[in-house]
C-alpha cells in the first residue's frame, strides 16, 4: 500500500468522529439493546460554570471549574498516556524507515521483484505480486509494535475492554481490507507509472487525492460495519431531537444508527458523512450510555458541522496539496538514490520501499502542517456545533471525556506539533465564551 494512501486514510477516517475518548476504568458493555437504550443522567455542571441572571459570567473561571472536576491522578495518567504517544510516532517512523532501508540495502526488494517476474509474465500483475509480498513482510515486522501500541498499552492504561482473541480477529479483517484497497492503490500507481514518467508525481498526487476521497466517502457505510454492528436508534426521545437538528441544517437523514463500540472500549464518537445515497448519522452506544442528552446533541452538532461545511472534501483537497509537495520531493530524491539499490526506473516495483521511505520522511517532517490543517477544521466544526445545538455545557462535558486519554492543557508549541484537534482547555473555554455571550445576560 502506498504511504500516501496509508497516512491520509488514517488521518481522515478518525476526522469524521467528534471525539475519541477512552476511559481509565472501562465500563462493561450495556446489557440492554443500545439502539433502544435511553440517555445517561444529566451531567452535573460545576457551580462556577452555571449562569445566573444579573450576575457576571466569567468564561475563564468556568473553564477552570470544569478542569477542576478531573481528579489529579486521572489527569496525570492521561497526560502520561498522551505524551507517550509522541514517542510512539517517532518509533513508528523509525521502524518504517528501517524496514524500507533493510529491503533496499539487502537487495531483498530486487529479489522479490525478480520473483514476481518469474511467477507471471504479465507486467501489470507483477506489482500486485510484489505488493502482496511487501504487505506480508511489513505486517510481520511491525506487528510487535502494533500489538504493544494498540492492545497491551491500551489495556495497561485501562483504555480497552476488548479481549486479545477478538482484537486479533479485527486485525485480520483490517489486514484483508488493507490488502484489497492497497492492492488497488498499488495496481493503479504502477499502471500510471508505466504510462507517465517525468511528471508522475503530479498524477500520483491527483490520483491519491481522488482515491482517498472515494474511500473516505464509502468507509462509514461499507467498511466500518465490518468491525461493528449498526442498528437503528429506536428511542424517539433521543432520535427525534437529532433528526430535528439535522433537518434544521438541511442534512438528508431519515434514521440515526448506533454501533456497539462498547465491546471494544468505552469511547464516545459519532459520524455524519456520506454522499450519493450513502449519507448516514451514526454514533457509538457509549455516547448514549455515558453522556447526557446535551452532550449527545453537542457531539452531533459538531459532526453535522463537518458535513454541512464539506470538511471531508476540503480536507482531502488541502492535504492533497501537502502530499503533492511530498510526491514532488519524493520524485527528486528517487532519481538520485535508485541506482544505489539496483532499481531500474520509477516503474520498477522494487522501488516501492524507496517511495515509502521518502514519502514517510516528508510526511513526518510536515506533521505540524497536517495537524494544523485538521485542527483548523475541527475548530470550525466546534463553532458550528455550538451555534446549531446550543449546548455549551454539553460540549464542555464531551471535552472532559477527552481528558480520559488526551492532555487537556498543552503548551503552544506542543499543541502546534502534536494536536490534530483543539486542546480540551480551548474547547471548554470556547464553549464558556459562547455561553457568556448567549445565555448569561
Amino acid at each position: 500500500m502506498t504511504l500516501a494512501f496509508v497516512v491520509v486514510l488514517s488521518l481522515l477516517l478518525p476526522f469524521a468522529r467528534a471525539a475519541d475518548p477512552k476511559n481509565e476504568s472501562p465500563t462493561p458493555a450495556p446489557t440492554s439493546n443500545p439502539a433502544s437504550a435511553g440517555p445517561a443522567p444529566a451531567f452535573v455542571i460545576p457551580p462556577a460554570a452555571q449562569a445566573a441572571a444579573g450576575k457576571p459570567f466569567d468564561p475563564i473561571a468556568a473553564t477552570d471549574a470544569y478542569l477542576a472536576t478531573i481528579p489529579a491522578d486521572q489527569r496525570a495518567k492521561s497526560d502520561a498516556y498522551f505524551e507517550g504517544g509522541y514517542w510512539l510516532r517517532l518509533w513508528g517512523f523509525l521502524l518504517s524507515a528501517a524496514i524500507s532501508l533493510g529491503l533496499l540495502a539487502s537487495g531483498l526488494s530486487v529479489r522479490i521483484r525478480r520473483l514476481a517476474e518469474r511467477l507471471t509474465r504479465f507486467r501489470w500483475l507483477q506489482p500486485l505480486v510484489y505488493g502482496a509480498c511487501y504487505l506480508v513482510i511489513v505486517t510481520a515486522l511491525t506487528f510487535p509494535l502494533t500489538i504493544y501500541e494498540d492492545f497491551y498499552r491500551e489495556h495497561a492504561y485501562g483504555l480497552m475492554v476488548e479481549p486479545l482473541g477478538q482484537w486479533l480477529g479485527e486485525q485480520a479483517i483490517g489486514l484483508l481490507v488493507n490488502a484489497v484497497l492497497g492492492g488497488i492503490a498499488v495496481f493503479l500507481l504502477y499502471l500510471m507509472l508505466r504510462k507517465v514518467r517525468g511528471a508522475w508525481w503530479l498524477w500520483a498526487g491527483a490520483g491519491t487525492t481522488l482515491f482517498l476521497l472515494f474511500v473516505v466517502t464509502i468507509a462509514p457505510v461499507f467498511i466500518s460495519p465490518l468491525f461493528n454492528r449498526y442498528k437503528v436508534l429506536d428511542d424517539p426521545a433521543v432520535r427525534e431531537p437529532i433528526l430535528s437538528l439535522a433537518r434544521a441544517n438541511r442534512i438528508p437523514a431519515e434514521n440515526v444508527y448506533v454501533f456497539d463500540e462498547s465491546k471494544q472500549s468505552n469511547r464516545i464518537s459519532a459520524n455524519v458523512s456520506g454522499a450519493l445515497g450513502t449519507m448516514r448519522i451514526s454514533m457509538t452506544d457509549n455516547l448514549l450510555t455515558r453522556c447526557s442528552p446535551g452532550a449527545v446533541r453537542a457531539v452531533l452538532g459538531h459532526e453535522m458541522g463537518h458535513y454541512v461545511m464539506n470538511h471531508v472534501y476540503k480536507l482531502v483537497l488541502m492535504l492533497g496539496i501537502v502530499f503533492l509537495i511530498s510526491f514532488a520531493a519524493t520524485a527528486w530524491g528517487f532519481e538520485r538514490l535508485r541506482t544505489r539499490f539496483g532499481i531500474e526506473s520509477i516503474s520498477d516495483p522494487a522501488g516501492l520501499p524507496l517511495i515509502v521511505l521518502l514519502m514517510s520522511s516528508c510526511v513526518f517532517v510536515l506533521t505540524p502542517v497536517i495537524n494544523t490543517i485538521i485542527r483548523m477544521h475541527e475548530a470550525e466544526a466546534d463553532a458550528f456545533g455550538l451555534n446549531a445545538a446550543r449546548e455549551p455545557d454539553g460540549m464542555a462535558e464531551a471535552a472532559i471525556k477527552l481528558a480520559e486519554y488526551r492532555k487537556m492543557k498543552p503548551g503552544p508549541w506542543e499543541e502546534f506539533i502534536f494536536y490534530d484537534h483543539p486542546s480540551g482547555y480551548d474547547r471548554i473555554l470556547r464553549s464558556m465564551t459562547w455561553k457568556a455571550e448567549n445565555t448569561a445576560h
